[in-house]
């Protein structure tokens, strides 16, 4: 289910799209699901079709879902794929520290430290 809160100061496109990537993300929403059309999604939740059009291009973008001309939008593997790398660096990564002998907590600050650096060098969103 998709809540819109109009008077959030988060963008409707930005609220929308966040949900749909958790649903991807949590598998609420299974790869292969096909999403309503764009047409319909707006006018069910009272949206402006190019609101729900920027959602979609951005979940298409980050390879969550993918349009099939007029087939319609699907959830992509594409994410599962990408899942299952994190996972497996994950792994690798944990043998690596283990190796060496860095325990547990420095090896997740280590994770998180890069995590953060990432953040602080990626583009400000529009």
């Amino acid at each position: 289910m998709i809540v819109i809160d109009a008077g959030s100061p988060v963008p409707p496109y930005e609220q929308l799209r966040t949900q749909l990537a958790r649903q991807i993300q949590d598998r609420t929403l299974a790869v292969g699901f096909r999403l309503p059309t764009i047409r319909r999604l707006a006018g069910d939740l009272g949206l402006a079709v190019n609101t729900v059009g920027r959602a979609y291009r951005e979940l298409e973008e980050a390879g969550l879902i993918e349009t099939r001309g007029r087939a319609g939008s699907f959830v992509s593997s594409v994410g599962e794929e990408a899942r299952e790398r994190a996972r497996q660096a994950a792994a690798d990564y944990a043998a690596l520290v283990a190796s060496v002998g860095i325990g547990t907590g420095e090896a997740l600050g280590i994770v998180e430290a890069a995590l953060r650096s990432l953040d602080a060098t990626a583009p400000a969103p529009l």
